[in-house]
């Protein structure tokens, strides 16, 4: 392939050659993946594979209006190039007026590593990982799972002089095991495969086995609940993915107010729990500008290239701010907030064992499973609970129980919440493909509501 820069060349080149658009935005993302597979103590697969996309977006501004024309492809020959330029200033030509339209952001000067070649990853990457899984092997507990490495390079460049570039890279690590019909997860996230706690992970692992060698079926209910950072975390991203201050403005979404207006400055909850994301956080730094093929109500294509600052949503228990790109910002006078591709929650001072020990009856989750929208009016989901249900009693797990479907909302679980644990880095299990930057407390949830039995084991 040629490089991402000169892709970004030809294309605005082209651009300025047709001239049928009155801008050119580019995004070149050269991304690397390897993998690594294990199944009945055994590793199965491995691989590594390089792939590019390139977005060319063309914007006509004509009559005071602008007109977008955003066309992607991942073919990586240059003469695709040419006609990716052609269908985008089409598209633009034939499209109806955009809702998002924003003044062109002005020059920058390129990076001081532009001109650098994109950084590669390999299965190499997972050494440590696979020495620690050798020795589980030959343990009691029979391993899956897989650990995963992207690197992505993602270029944003513009034909009013502004140039971005950034090296996402994206680790995670997860196993499954099982012994005697019982099952249990751990996962973590990572950049750089520097430190995984692999050893530590299958400690925890055959812990929580050894608790399942005792089991209680329990009815539906209501049940005094200790949410670990994973599951909290699952909660949490699916209530960022829906702060969106276009949709709280017209009343579609659990953040609008009754009556109009937004829910900002509610208090949610009495702990003084924060939820912010930032891409400067440290061990969990993502892309820091907006780096978008297509808009939607939390980023706009017209805001490629801006750069991404801090933005407590929640702060100290309230409602603090909604997601506005700049078009909908002024639309809304409200500040412009745009997320970043991490979240991050702060909590208190008890571990989840000191949360654990404090429980006189109840319920201690692990992960969280297939999570849906039941009522987007108030958020309420529903999903399922999954590799290990346990029964604490006196301040000790006691038993593994069955699993559950649960009816929640993050929002009322924010507002139930009676305790938060310390803050810790963690990979939501269902969301861990898209999401594996996060940072969650523990949440002890009082009257956390298992609607049904489930039988999935």
């Amino acid at each position: 392939m040629i490089g991402a820069q000169q892709v970004v060349d030809i294309v605005l080149a082209e651009a300025r050659r047709r001239g049928r658009a009155d801008e050119t935005i580019v995004l070149v993302t050269d991304r690397v993946d390897a993998a690594l597979r294990w199944a009945n103590n055994t590793m199965t697969t491995n691989g590594e594979s390089t792939s590019r996309t390139t977005t060319v977006i063309s914007i006509v501004r004509r009559d005071g209006r602008a007109h977008v024309g955003s066309v992607r492809s991942s073919a990586v020959a240059p003469s695709v190039l040419m006609d990716l330029v052609v269908a985008s200033q089409a598209a633009a030509a034939a499209a109806p007026p955009a809702r998002d339209s924003a003044p062109a952001l002005p020059a920058d000067t390129a990076p001081t590593d532009w001109d650098a070649p994109s950084p590669r990853t390999g299965v190499d990457a997972f050494g440590g990982v696979a020495d620690a899984l050798t020795r589980g092997f030959g343990g009691r507990e029979t391993l899956f799972g897989y650990a995963r490495h992207v690197v992505e390079t993602t270029f944003v460049a513009t034909s009013t002089g502004l140039r971005r570039r950034f090296t996402q890279p994206t680790g995670s690590v997860e196993i499954n095991a099982k012994r005697d019909g019982a099952s249990a997860w751990a996962g973590v996230g990572t950049p750089d495969f520097v430190d995984v706690p692999t050893d530590a992970m299958l400690e925890d692992l055959a812990t929580r086995l050894s608790w399942a060698q005792r089991s209680v079926e329990l009815p539906a209910g209501r049940y005094e609940t200790i949410m670990p950072p994973s599951t909290v975390a699952d909660m949490m991203i699916y209530l960022s993915w829906t702060m969106g201050g276009r949709g709280a403005q017209e009343g579609r979404t659990a953040l609008s107010a009754p009556g109009g207006g937004t829910r900002v400055g509610e208090k949610l909850t009495s702990l003084p729990l924060t939820l912010y994301s930032d891409p400067q956080a440290p061990g969990l730094q993502c892309t820091p500008f907006v780096a978008v093929s297509g808009s939607s109500e939390r980023a706009s294509v017209f805001d490629n290239g801006m750069p991404i600052d801090r933005v407590d949503w929640i702060r100290d228990g309230v409602i603090n701010a909604l997601a506005y790109p700049r078009a909908a910002a002024t639309e809304f006078d409200a500040p412009v907030a745009v997320g970043a591709d991490n979240l991050l929650m702060t909590g208190g001072t008890a571990s989840l064992a000191d949360m654990v020990a404090r429980t006189e009856r109840g319920l201690l989750l692990t992960t969280l499973w297939y999570i849906r929208t039941v009522d987007p009016s108030v958020l309420l989901l529903t999903g399922l609970t999954r590799d290990g249900v346990y029964l604490v009693e006196d301040g000790q797990v006691t038993a593994a129980v069955n699993n559950f479907r649960f009816n929640e909302s993050p929002l009322d679980l924010l507002r139930r919440a009676s305790e938060a644990g310390v803050s810790e880095v963690t990979l939501p299990r269902e969301w861990g493909d898209w999401a594996t930057r996060a940072q969650m407390p523990t949440l002890r949830i009082p009257d956390f509501h298992m609607s049904s039995v489930s039988q999935a084991q």
